[in-house]
Parts: C-alpha cells; structure tokens; sequence
C-alpha cells in the first residue's frame, strides 16, 4: 500500500485532532458491568459469507497419464474443441440396498459458482408454525440464502450407473440430462435446521 501525504494547514489540524481524540479515549480505564446492566445490552450474533468457488474449471483427467502404476482408464479427450468431455467432478449416491440397486450421479461438475450475504445464526423457536413453536420452544440453525448467486460456465450431467467409480470393472451409465448456467440467480428466505434427540 502506497500513502501520499501533501502538507496542508487543514490536513495537519486533522491529524492533531485524531490524535487528541485517540488519547482522550485511550485515558479511560475498562469498567466491569454489573448483571443487570449487562442484561440491556442488545447485540446480534451470526456469520456472514461470501465465497467463490471454482470446480474443474480447465478440466482434468481422471487419472494421471503420467503415473504409469495408475493407468487412465476413464481418459476422456479435455481439449477445448473436444464434443466427449468428462473431465468434471462426480458425485455418486447409493441410497438403496446395496451395490444392487445402482447409483445416482452428479458428473462432470465444473464451472464457477460465487455468492455474498449468506449467513449462519441460531434463532429461537417458541411461537408460530400453526402452534408447534410454542412447545419446541428451542434453538434452531438458521441459514440464511445470499441475495444472489452468480454462475459462470457451470455444467453438470445428471445421470444413472451401475457402478460408483468409472473405472470399476464392467462399469455402464445412462446420462439423463445435460444443464449448463450462466448468470445471476436471486434468492430470499433461509433455512432452518431443527435438531433431533438430547445433546
């Protein structure tokens, strides 16, 4: 950081101002509150994020061609003028019984999601919702969305396999549905998180 500072009558009489005024304040000593005087104090607690988050922008392999003790088996062509891209990140959720009932897939995730404003507080439940609030009468986690969310060249396939990983034996997947974003999406509102069971 680079201060350029010209001498001039009213520049000089504002330094010596702040700095008495730093002094003054500096001269007083901590008082301790008593209990009820602590009680009056209103504050508000919470975090509050913003974030930008790139996944795979340039895309990648899913194996390193270079480590010859792990072969590309899933090596997929990640050149700007290829059409047959997976070079993503991938999600994959079994919620049946087992390696049986196959995996629902996120693939090929990449692109750049960024937000401002979205916010983490607890926040008191003891009213409202039709009558329940009054007997949860608890603390709940609050989420609160960002005013807006911008996409940058997100994409992502949504799909079906047989198998978890690419490059496990005999593996088959179905794309479902191909989505590419780009721009600003608003949101309002937020979310609640209630606990369960005893802490």
């Amino acid at each position: 950081m680079k201060i350029i500072i010209k001498h001039t009558p009213a520049l000089v009489f504002s330094m010596v101002l702040s700095t008495n005024i730093f002094l003054i304040a500096n001269t007083h000593a901590l008082e301790p509150l008593a209990e009820n005087e602590l009680q009056q104090v209103l504050g508000q607690g919470g975090v509050y994020l913003s974030g930008d988050i790139t996944i795979n922008e340039s895309g990648g392999p899913l194996n390193n061609t270079a480590d010859a003790s792990n072969p590309a088996i899933w090596q997929k062509n990640c050149t700007a003028s290829s059409t047959d891209k997976r070079c993503g990140a991938r999600i994959a959720v079994n919620s049946g019984d087992g390696a049986s009932s196959g995996w629902l897939v996120l693939d090929n995730i990449r692109g750049r999601f960024s937000f401002e404003g979205l916010t983490l507080k607890t926040r008191p439940i003891n009213s409202g919702f039709d009558g329940d609030g009054a007997s949860f009468d608890a603390d709940v986690f609050e989420v609160g969305l960002p005013n807006k969310v911008n996409y940058s060249n997100v994409s992502f396939t949504l799909a079906n396999s047989n198998k978890a990983r690419p490059t496990d034996a005999n593996f088959a997947q179905t794309d479902i549905l191909n989505v590419k974003v780009n721009g600003d999406v608003n949101l309002r509102g937020n979310v609640l998180l209630f606990p369960t069971g005893n802490p």
